[in-house]
């Protein structure tokens, strides 16, 4: 519970002419007295204003005078993002440190201060886990793994596997695993989905880049590279060595093959398919179809289908 001129603070917004106290954020249709809501349009600015809430926060495009005054509003840039420094500050860190009695901890391991290792986690030999991370139920950190501070890992995750990747003998057709001996770094900041695996390097090492999002049942192949805040949804496959630069936002279900590279600020709609070798360039540019192509063009080629 805090005061709303503690809200304003955090914000780095001026204060208002109140003294209520905030308990929570909330939706405008849920909203009581020590809520905080949002508005990023008009709709939204006029059900807010109708609403109990104690504090209103709305993007300034909406400061023009067509709204009344009300002495609950908190004017900022961008109210969503707002919303939800709003609800982490109050939320605080959301789990309390320690390792979990049932937890498996390998030797020379070494975890970081204000760090949660959940019921069933696996920490294998050599694992690094720095500050105020928090592992989920069950997930499994292979030999050698890295994380950063601040990483959230859910439920089920497997971090540091090995990769898929495999010689073929020309003369019997017989497949033998290559060496997966590499290492897996994430870096601080990073947040995995339930279920998600991400596999260690072959020889060299698979990283993922400093406050990048994945969500649930993501798989990361053998010597991947993903960039700094890069977002992927669930469902998506990238496959070994490939790029994700600084961010690219990844639909569901996107599909990615080996070597290739997914350009700075590049958008891949979902069920978006990238031939192997095959680099997407063009940041804010938003690739579809598969395999993907410019939007433009992925809508043009629909448009001459439906007229056959």
């Amino acid at each position: 519970m805090v005061k709303i001129g503690k809200v304003a603070d955090w914000l780095g917004v001026s204060a208002p002419l109140l003294d209520e106290e905030i308990t929570e954020v909330a939706s405008i249709e849920n909203a009581g007295p020590g809520s905080v809501v949002f508005a990023v349009d008009k709709e939204a600015m006029t059900r807010a204003l109708r609403s109990r809430a104690a504090a209103i926060l709305a993007n300034t495009s909406l400061e023009d005078g067509e709204f009344p005054l009300d002495p609950r509003v908190l004017w900022v840039a961008d109210a969503r993002y707002a919303f939800a420094v709003v609800g982490q500050r109050l939320r605080g860190r959301g789990f309390k440190a320690g390792i979990h009695s049932s937890a498996v901890v390998g030797e020379n391991i070494r975890i970081g201060q204000g760090t949660r290792i959940g019921p069933g986690v696996v920490l294998e030999d050599g694992v690094v886990v720095g500050s105020d991370c928090n592992l989920m139920a069950r997930v499994v950190v292979h030999a050698q793994t890295v994380l950063g501070n601040r990483v959230v890992v859910q439920a089920g995750a497997v971090l540091g596997s090995t990769g898929f990747g495999y010689a073929r003998s020309k003369e019997t057709g017989e497949y033998l695993i290559f060496p997966q001996q590499g290492r897996l770094v994430v870096e601080d900041d990073v947040e995995i989905g339930a279920n998600t695996t991400i596999d260690r390097g072959a020889l060299g090492e698979t990283r993922i880049g400093r406050g990048t999002k994945i969500d649930n049942l993501v798989h990361i192949g053998h010597n991947c590279v993903i960039g700094k805040n890069v977002v992927i949804a669930a469902q998506t496959g990238i496959s070994g060595s490939s790029v994700v630069e600084d961010g690219a936002i990844l639909g569901g279900q996107v599909g990615i093959g080996e070597h290739a590279t997914v350009g700075a600020g590049v958008i891949l709609g979902g069920g978006a398919g990238v031939l192997s070798g095959k680099k997407m360039r063009g940041p804010g540019e938003v690739f579809w179809g598969r395999p993907a192509r410019p939007l433009k063009e992925y809508l043009r080629d629909l448009a001459r289908l439906k007229q056959r």
